[in-house]
């Protein structure tokens, strides 16, 4: 990560717990905004270009699934966290889809979120030097990891974050067995039983989006991982 101070805006109606986040963040040498609501936030992202967004779920005006959503249609790679006390997988899923990088069940450490923070931003610092990705064919789909796009005859599907970095993973590694833990560790942060599930939520969407092509399978490697196999 470039030597400077990571900038993180960040948007928690909870007054008490926004002046904690931003006491311990300053004292660690971060550059804190805060927002009390959606509206706010939204406007303070534009005007202020953070390094990384960590933001509440549930707030009055705005929610922060509708902040987010409105912010990913013009910024696909700022680092999102979701502070959250809604941990249903449902409520996870929707969040990452929306374009969130990672969520932080409340109540959590503070030692936690800074080593989350600092983690999501150095990873996003990374993909930035990075090259351009190529585009992949895969039977009778083209995929751009870089729209986010899946064009298939014409018809173009938008991918959310999670199910691009994903599909990308397997895109790579076409017809071998990309490991679960892997892609846990790299794209959620560990490798927990929820966080399992919530792969298995996003794999069958891919196999969903997949489907106009009977050629392509996505096959799960039971206990290793799963395969993307184009026949």
């Amino acid at each position: 990560m470039k030597n400077e101070k990571i900038k993180v805006l960040l948007v928690e109606d909870e007054l008490t717990l926004s002046m904690i986040i931003k006491d311990t963040l300053d004292e660690e040498g971060f550059d804190v905004i805060q927002a009390e609501d959606g509206n706010k936030g939204l406007k303070l992202f534009f005007e202020n270009k953070p390094d990384i967004l960590v933001a509440d779920v549930m707030m009055p005006h705005m929610d922060g699934f509708e902040m987010v959503e409105k912010i990913r249609k013009a910024d696909k790679t700022t680092p999102i966290l979701f502070l959250t006390a809604r941990s249903a997988i449902k409520d996870v899923v929707s969040g990452f889809e929306l374009g969130a990088s990672d969520y932080l069940k409340k109540p959590f450490n503070m030692q936690e979120l800074i080593i989350r923070i600092k983690s999501l931003v150095n990873r996003a610092y990374v993909e930035r030097q990075e090259k351009p990705k190529e585009r992949f064919e895969i039977g009778t789909y083209t995929f751009d990891p870089i729209t986010q796009k899946l064009i298939c005859a014409g018809t173009e599907q938008e991918l959310s974050h999670r199910e691009s970095e994903i599909l990308k993973r397997l895109c790579i590694n076409r017809n071998e067995v990309v490991n679960t833990q892997n892609i846990l560790l790299e794209l959620w942060g560990d490798d927990s039983f929820f966080n399992t599930k919530s792969l298995h939520v996003f794999i069958t969407k891919l196999r969903h989006k997949l489907s106009e092509d009977a050629h392509i399978r996505i096959v799960n490697v039971r206990g290793i991982g799963y395969k993307l196999v184009v026949e």
